[in-house]
C-alpha cells in the first residue's frame, strides 16, 4: 500500500555560530559594547572596532570575556559576522571605506537613523529608504540583514540584568545572512529572533525606534518589543 500522506516538514537547521568571529563597528558606544559583552558572555569571539584602536583596546580591556580591540578596518577583516552600530552621520562614510574588506560578509545593521528635537525623537528620511537600505547600497557585494534594532543599550550594560527578554526583528533577502544574524540574535538570554520581511520594510523598524524612546520617557523604563502568536 502507497502512502500518501504529507511527510511533516522538517525542524530548521540552526547554523553553528559558536566559532564565528562577531565585529562590532562602532563597538566604543553604548550599543556596540553592550551587544559585544552580551554576545563574549556566551562564548563568542568578539572585536570591537573603532577609529581609534587604543581606544578600542582600552573598551575591550574593562568589556573583558575574551573581547578584543582593533581599528574598524582591522575589525572587519578578521570578523565573519560585521555588526554596524556606529552614529548613523557616520554611516554612511565608514561602510562606503570598508566595502572592499567586507565583500562577501554577513553585515548586521542596527543603526537608526533619529533626529531630536523639542517635541522629541523621530525618524529621518533616508534617500535609500533606510539605514539597512543604504548599507546594502554601499555593499552591494555583501550580505546585508537588518536587526538588534530595539536593544536598549542601558539594559545591555547592566550587570544586574541577567536575562534581556524581547524580541528582535530580523530582516534580510538573503536567507542564509538571516539566518545566521538570528541565531545570532538566539545566543543573547531572552532575546529571541523573528525574521519580519525584506530589507526593503527596515525603514519601519528602524523609525519604531522613536516610539520606543517616547515610550522610555513617559514611563521611565527601557522597553522593548514582543510579538504575539508566533
Amino acid at each position: 500500500m502507497t502512502d500518501t500522506q504529507p511527510k511533516a516538514d522538517s525542524a530548521p537547521v540552526v547554523p553553528d555560530i559558536a566559532k564565528l568571529v562577531v565585529g562590532v563597528l562602532g563597538g566604543t558606544g553604548d550599543q556596540g559594547r553592550g551587544l559585544a559583552l552580551r554576545l563574549a558572555q556566551q562564548g563568542q569571539s568578539v572585536i570591537i572596532g573603532s577609529r581609534d584602536s587604543t581606544r578600542a583596546g582600552s573598551a575591550a580591556a574593562e568589556l573583558g570575556h575574551g573581547v578584543r580591540g582593533a581599528a574598524n578596518r582591522d575589525c572587519a577583516l578578521a570578523s565573519d559576522i560585521v555588526i554596524v552600530a556606529v552614529p548613523w552621520d557616520g554611516h554612511a562614510s565608514l561602510l562606503a571605506e570598508l566595502a572592499e574588506v567586507l565583500v562577501d560578509k554577513v553585515v548586521i545593521d542596527c543603526v537608526n537613523p533619529m533626529g531630536f528635537d523639542k517635541q522629541g525623537a523621530f525618524a529621518l528620511e533616508v534617500p535609500e529608504g533606510s539605514a539597512a537600505q543604504q548599507a546594502a547600497a554601499l555593499l552591494p557585494s555583501s550580505r546585508v540583514v537588518a536587526a538588534f534594532h530595539h536593544v536598549s543599550a542601558v539594559t545591555l550594560l547592566d550587570p544586574e540584568v541577567a536575562q534581556i527578554d524581547l524580541d528582535v526583528m530580523v530582516l534580510g533577502d538573503d536567507r542564509e545572512a538571516t539566518d545566521l544574524a538570528s541565531a545570532l540574535v538566539d545566543r543573547i538570554p531572552g532575546m529571541r529572533a523573528v525574521f519580519a520581511g525584506r530589507l526593503r520594510n527596515a525603514h519601519q523598524v528602524e523609525a519604531l525606534t522613536a516610539n520606543l524612546i517616547s515610550v522610555n520617557r513617559r514611563y521611565k523604563t527601557h522597553a522593548g518589543i514582543r510579538l504575539t502568536g508566533v
